[in-house]
């Protein structure tokens, strides 16, 4: 088991082997906004670099809305050419990768048990031909299950971690869980990424804590890692997202810059 695992690890890396820096975006727990980070940091990386050198691989198979929050939700994956698939290209040059370009529809389920999905998950790590990469963000499934277990397991050299919270304590009580399962398993923590962090009224202009108020904070320094930055309720990405141009990466670009800081 172990030697299987340690020559699907090398066959990663091989394949892997043009892709400078690999970051995962992790979250303990669904709904706080982890696929809407992990497509910004792409698009704010993909400004630092010459266009077609930043990727995201969309993970969350339940879930995979990487392609809806790019805009680019119906396409679909062409057909392999030398056994290996090319990602679709996204805004700024961005290649993605995602289970959602493989559905009939937006709306047709993943509906696999775990043994399926794992194998599948390898299949992504392997049969997609990114080409010479400057980063490449990996948007995870929420959680700490077998999914999440196993990735970071075929992983072995990423650059690091990225945690996504929001400011409620059940959701910091979740995200703690993934923080501390990326350092059992000897994956370094960048930093935390508190979202949904404050809302502004468009009328009064007063600013709500929603969600609660210090909670990335607190768990920064709880945890002892860097709070990387704070992404505010905006309803104007929440509609930008929906019709897939996004412009949310402007809040992105300082913690893109930070996170590059840390990994270099």
């Amino acid at each position: 088991m172990q030697s299987n695992l340690q020559q699907l690890e090398q066959e990663i890396k091989s394949h892997m082997k043009k892709v400078k820096r690999k970051i995962v975006v992790l979250s303990g727990k669904g709904g706080v906004g982890k696929s809407t980070v992990a497509a910004n940091l792409a698009l704010a990386f993909a400004e630092k670099f010459p266009k077609g050198k930043v990727g995201v691989a969309d993970l969350d198979f339940s879930g995979p809305n990487i392609p809806k929050i790019l805009g680019v939700e119906m396409k679909r994956m062409e057909s392999p050419k030398d056994k290996k698939f090319s990602p679709i290209k996204g805004p700024m040059g961005v290649k993605i990768v995602s289970m959602a370009f493989f559905l009939d529809s937006p709306s047709t389920p993943v509906v696999w048990r775990g043994p399926l999905k794992i194998k599948a998950l390898r299949q992504f790590l392997t049969d997609f031909n990114w080409g010479d990469l400057e980063v490449l963000v990996f948007d995870m499934p929420p959680g700490t299950g077998d999914e999440a277990i196993s990735i970071m397991q075929m992983i072995p050299d990423m650059d690091g971690v990225v945690i996504v919270t929001t400011p409620q304590e059940v959701s910091l009580l979740d995200t703690g869980k993934s923080l501390v399962m990326s350092r059992k398993m000897d994956r370094p923590v960048i930093g935390i990424i508190e979202n949904m962090s404050s809302y502004s009224c468009p009328s009064c202009g007063a600013t709500h804590s929603l969600f609660g108020e210090g909670g990335g904070t607190q768990m920064a320094q709880e945890f002892g890692t860097e709070l990387l930055g704070q992404i505010p309720l905006d309803p104007n990405i929440r509609a930008d997202e929906d019709h897939g141009i996004s412009q949310a990466f402007e809040y992105f670009k300082p913690i893109a810059d930070r996170i590059l800081e840390k990994i270099s």
